[in-house]
C-alpha cells in the first residue's frame, strides 16, 4: 500500500509546485563530492544524543523497525522539482519511538558517510513524511541517490535529506549542518522560498 503525501503543499498554499521551481521528469544527481561506496551488509546506523536508548542498528535491525511506501514530491534548492516519487523506508517517527527521544530534544542532526551533515528542528524532522528511504520506485535506492539509505524530506528542500546516512543525533541545542553553516536556510521551506539564511 502506498501512502500519498503529495497533498502536503496545501498547508503552505494553493500551488503544488513551489515558487521558483520547475518540474522535471528526470532525477538529477547532486552531491557535495565523491559518491561513497557502502556495502549494505556492512552499513550501520548510529542513533544517539538526547534519547533513552541509544542504539547502533545493522541493516536487518533497521528494516525490522517497519517500512512504509510513500508517494512524495522532491524539491531541490537549485530549482527543480520531481513529482510522484515513491520512496520506501523507515519513518523517522518510528525510529524516534524506538529510541525514546527525550523531552528536552529540540533538533535532529543527520550525518552521512561522506561527512555531510544537515539539521532540522525537531517538529519538522518528526513529521510523518520524513523517511529514511531504502527504495525508490520499488527498487533498491541507487548509490548515486544515497543508497543504501538516505533521508527524504518532501516538506523541505532536499539538502535536508542526507544521502548515505549513517547517524542520527537528537540535540538539546540547535546545531548547523554542512550547507547551513555555509549560508543555506535552516528552515528550508520551499513554498516560502527559504533557500538561504536571512
Amino acid at each position: 500500500m502506498v501512502k500519498d503525501v503529495t497533498g502536503l503543499y496545501r498547508e503552505y498554499g494553493d500551488e503544488r509546485l513551489p515558487p521558483g521551481q520547475h518540474r522535471t521528469e528526470s532525477f538529477p544527481v547532486l552531491s557535495k563530492g565523491n559518491i561513497p561506496r557502502i556495502d549494505r551488509d556492512e552499513w550501520t546506523l548510529s542513533v544517539r544524543g538526547a534519547v533513552e536508548n541509544p542504539v547502533t542498528l545493522d541493516w536487518d535491525d533497521f528494516r525490522a523497525l517497519g517500512v512504509e511506501t510513500q508517494r512524495q514530491d522532491f524539491h531541490c534548492v537549485t530549482g527543480w522539482s520531481k513529482f510522484d516519487c515513491e520512496f520506501t523506508g523507515v519513518p523517522l517517527t518510528t525510529l524516534a519511538e524506538h529510541v525514546g527521544v527525550a523531552d528536552e530534544a529540540v533538533h535532529v542532526m543527520f550525518a552521512a558517510a561522506d561527512d555531510y551533515t544537515t539539521d532540522l528542528p525537531l517538529d519538522a524532522g518528526l513529521r510523518p513524511e520524513t523517511l529514511l528511504a531504502v527504495e525508490f520506485d520499488g527498487d533498491p535506492l541507487p548509490r548515486d541517490h544515497g543508497g543504501p539509505v538516505r533521508v527524504v524530506t518532501p516538506h523541505r528542500y532536499a539538502y535536508k535529506g542526507a544521502k548515505w546516512v549513517t547517524g542520527v543525533e537528537f540535540l538539546t541545542e540547535p546545531e548547523r549542518g554542512f550547507w547551513e553553516r555555509r549560508g543555506y536556510s535552516v528552515s528550508a521551506n520551499p513554498w516560502n522560498e527559504e533557500r538561504y539564511s536571512g
